[in-house]
């Protein structure tokens, strides 16, 4: 029961973009087409997944270990873009037009908030390695809900008669608050 509250909390009710407002850089950049949110949805899972189970490994059997807590920050960002790196690399090898759709905001998962976030979150949560993977990967598909549904508004949008003004950024934000007030309508659920 505890695994389904931590989904269902994780996807719905803290949405790490929506309700903690946390790789809004990403969800703002990536988010013009579904099929480039996409690609950046699985980049992030990828990496929001591995980087926390290295990271908590990394947490509990050395900076805990040691007395070391302090290097946490450092050693995760550390952690965090060497990942982003291996995972740049194989996108590179595997999906070149996906690799080139990314462009900048591949590099950006380095920098993204909501990674190293997790990853703290986890331990500050204190979830065992299988709550911390669930954990992470709840929070990884409530950040490809919300970037792809986001997407698909903002797609459709571009078809929509906007005033002048409003387009572009604007429009988006004012887009993404209306789904933030949305998303809160689960607030009730866990």
């Amino acid at each position: 029961m505890k695994y389904i509250i931590i989904i269902i909390s994780s996807i719905f009710v803290n949405n790490v973009v929506l309700s903690q407002f946390l790789g809004i850089c990403p969800f703002i950049g990536v988010s013009k087409k579904v099929n480039t949110a996409v690609g950046m949805s699985a980049a992030v899972l990828f990496v929001m997944v591995l980087a926390t189970m290295v990271t908590w490994l990394i947490q509990h059997y050395v900076l805990d270990a040691f007395g070391l807590q302090f290097l946490q920050t450092l050693t995760f960002i550390l952690v965090i873009a060497s990942l982003v790196q291996i995972v740049e690399i194989v996108l590179k090898k595997i999906a070149p037009p996906l690799y080139q759709a990314l462009g900048i905001f591949l590099p950006l998962i380095t920098t993204n908030c909501a990674v190293l976030g997790i990853a703290i979150l986890t331990i500050q949560k204190e979830y065992n390695l299988l709550e911390g993977i669930v954990y992470s990967a709840s929070i990884a598909v409530g950040f490809a809900f919300a970037l792809i549904l986001f997407a698909g508004i903002r797609e459709q949008m571009e078809t929509a008669n906007v005033p002048e003004g409003m387009k572009g950024t604007p429009i988006a934000l004012v887009t993404a608050g209306l789904l933030a007030m949305a998303f809160m309508g689960f607030s009730g659920l866990v």
